[in-house]
C-alpha cells in the first residue's frame, strides 16, 4: 500500500444510515469503501478482497464486534488489516478489550467527520510505516461526553467540538471550582486529530521562573537528556493548571514558549519542533488580573485565542437528574458500589440544592449516598442530613466578609486569613503548607510577603 488513497476500507454496521454516511464521507476523501450489515456479510467481504482497514461496530444482530475480532485473531494469528471499533453504547471495558485484541482505536457514536477521517488516516499511515507490526496497543482515549440535555450544555458541547477542530490554537477554559474544566479539556482533546497522542496536565502553581523552562523544554547534561513536557506530549495536548499562580517573570517565559514554534532543551544544541496544543484552565478571570497588573497581558492574549466559559451547575439545574444517573452508573459499573434507587423526590431535592462545588460536589454526594446508605432506596431524610452537614462546614456569615471593600482589597483580606489558618493547621511547616494549598514554595513565600505575613512570627 504505497498511497493512502489507494486503499480498501470495509465498514461493518447493521445501521444502514451509518454505513451510508461513513461511505459517503470516506469516498469524498478519495478512499475505496465497501459496506457490510452484519458479521456474516463482513466475513464474505473479507474473503472476496482483504481490506486494509475495517470500521467495525460492536453491537450487531448475528455476532458482536469483539467476538468477530476474536475469530479473526484465531484465523490469522495476527490481524492482517487495521481495525477501528465503533459504538454508541460502549464502555471503557469494551474499548480496552478491543485494544488488547489489536484494534487501532475506538470511536464513539455519533461520529464526528473530523475525528473519523483523522483516525482512518492515522490507522492507514501506521500500516505504511510499520507494515509488519500490529497496530499500536495504546490505552484508548475513551471520551466521556459532558452530560446534560439542557440548551446550555448542548451549546457548550457544540462550541467544544468547533474548538477541537480548530487545529493548534490555544484554548482558555474558565469556570468555578468543580464546574468541569478538566472534563472539557479532555473532551476537546479527544475530539481533535490529537486524540491518539498524549494529554498531560501541568500544575503551574508548583513552578517558578527558575524551573519552568527546564520543566517544559527539557535539559541536556552531557549525554544525559531529560525530556520536557513538550516532548512528552508531542503531537498531543498540554493542560496548564493554576495559571494565575505563576509569577510575572515565569509568565513571560511561558508566553515565549507558547509563541515559538521551535525550541532548544536547556543546554541543548538541536532545534526541536513544538507540536502541542495548550489548554489553559483557570478559576480566576484573567482579564481582571491583567487590569490589576497581576497577570501578564502578553500571556493573556496568547492564551485567550479560543475562550470557553464553563458554567456553574446553578446555571443548568435541569441537568442534575441526568448527572445523578451518570454518576450512579459510573460508581456501580466502574467502582462496584451497591446500586441504590434515587426516587423523584430525592432527585428534585438535589436539583434545587445550591451546588457551591458544582458538578464535583454532586458527584461526591452521589458517592456518599451509595457508600453510606443501608436501604435499597435513598431517602429524603438522609439527603437533607448530608446536605445540611456539608453546608455547616462551608457557611461563612456575610457579616464577617469584607463586602464593602474593592475586590482587590477584599481578596487580599481573604487570602491572608486563609493562609494564616492553613499555616496554623500545618503547624508552621512551609513545605506542608505549599503542598496543601498547591503552590510552589518560591511563589508561596512571595505571596506571604505581599500579604505581610512573616512565617517566623506565626506559632
Amino acid at each position: 500500500m504505497s498511497d493512502l488513497k489507494n486503499t480498501n476500507i470495509l465498514v461493518v454496521d447493521d445501521e444502514e444510515d451509518i454505513t451510508d454516511l461513513i461511505k459517503d464521507i470516506l469516498e469524498d476523501e478519495g478512499f475505496t469503501v465497501r459496506t457490510a450489515s452484519n458479521g456474516t456479510s463482513a466475513q464474505k467481504a473479507i474473503q472476496d478482497s482483504k481490506p486494509d482497514l475495517i470500521l467495525l461496530d460492536i453491537w450487531m444482530p448475528d455476532i458482536d464486534g469483539i467476538s468477530l475480532m476474536n475469530e479473526w485473531k484465531k484465523a490469522y494469528q495476527s490481524l492482517p488489516f487495521s481495525v477501528v471499533m465503533m459504538s454508541g453504547h460502549g464502555t471503557l471495558e469494551h474499548a480496552i478489550e478491543a485494544t488488547k485484541l489489536g484494534a487501532f482505536d475506538f470511536l464513539e457514536k455519533p461520529l464526528t467527520l473530523a475525528k473519523l477521517v483523522a483516525v482512518v488516516k492515522r490507522a492507514l499511515k501506521e500500516q505504511i510505516v510499520q507494515p509488519t507490526l500490529k497496530p499500536q496497543s495504546l490505552t484508548p482515549q475513551f471520551t466521556i461526553e459532558p452530560v446534560g440535555k439542557s440548551p446550555l450544555m448542548s451549546s457548550l458541547r457544540t462550541k467544544a467540538k468547533q474548538i477541537a477542530e480548530s487545529g493548534n490554537r490555544t484554548v482558555l477554559l474558565k469556570g468555578e471550582l468543580g464546574s468541569g474544566k478538566h472534563l472539557f479539556a479532555h473532551y476537546i482533546h479527544s475530539l481533535s486529530d490529537r486524540a491518539h497522542n498524549p494529554i498531560i496536565a501541568v500544575n503551574l502553581g508548583q513552578l517558578n521562573e527558575e524551573n519552568i523552562e527546564e520543566t517544559l523544554l527539557g535539559k541536556e547534561d552531557g549525554s544525559l537528556i531529560t525530556q520536557g513536557i513538550l516532548e512528552q506530549a508531542n503531537g498531543g495536548s498540554i493542560i496548564l493548571e493554576n495559571i494565575a499562580q505563576l509569577s510575572l517573570e515565569a509568565q513571560d517565559k511561558l508566553a515565549n514558549i507558547i509563541n515559538n514554534n521551535e525550541y532548544f532543551r536547556i543546554n541543548g544544541k538541536n532545534l526541536l519542533a513544538k507540536e502541542v496544543r495548550f489548554i489553559a484552565i483557570s478559576r480566576d478571570d484573567l482579564s481582571v488580573l491583567v487590569d490589576e497588573k497581576e497577570f501578564s497581558e502578553a500571556l493573556y492574549y496568547k492564551l485567550n485565542i479560543l475562550p470557553l466559559d464553563i458554567p456553574s451547575l446553578s446555571a443548568h439545574p435541569e441537568d442534575v437528574p441526568d448527572l445523578i444517573a451518570f454518576y450512579i452508573h459510573h460508581f456501580v459499573e466502574e467502582e462496584h458500589l451497591q446500586y441504590r434507587h434515587f426516587p423523584i423526590a430525592v432527585q428534585n431535592r438535589l436539583r434545587n440544592h445550591t451546588w457551591h462545588g458544582n458538578v464535583q460536589e454532586l458527584k461526591s454526594i452521589v458517592q456518599q449516598l451509595l457508600v453510606l446508605g443501608k436501604s435499597e432506596e435513598v431517602t429524603l431524610n438522609e439527603v437533607n442530613e448530608l446536605l445540611t452537614k456539608k453546608s455547616q462546614t462551608r457557611v461563612i456569615s456575610e457579616d464577617l466578609l469584607p463586602l464593602d471593600l474593592p475586590l482587590r482589597e477584599a481578596r487580599e483580606q481573604f487570602e491572608k486569613a486563609y493562609l494564616l489558618a492553613q499555616f496554623k493547621s500545618c503547624e508552621g511547616n512551609i513545605a506542608k503548607l505549599a503542598d496543601k494549598v498547591g503552590m510552589e514554595r518560591t511563589n508561596l513565600y512571595r505571596k506571604l510577603k505581599s500579604l505581610d505575613i512573616d512565617p517566623k512570627k506565626i506559632s
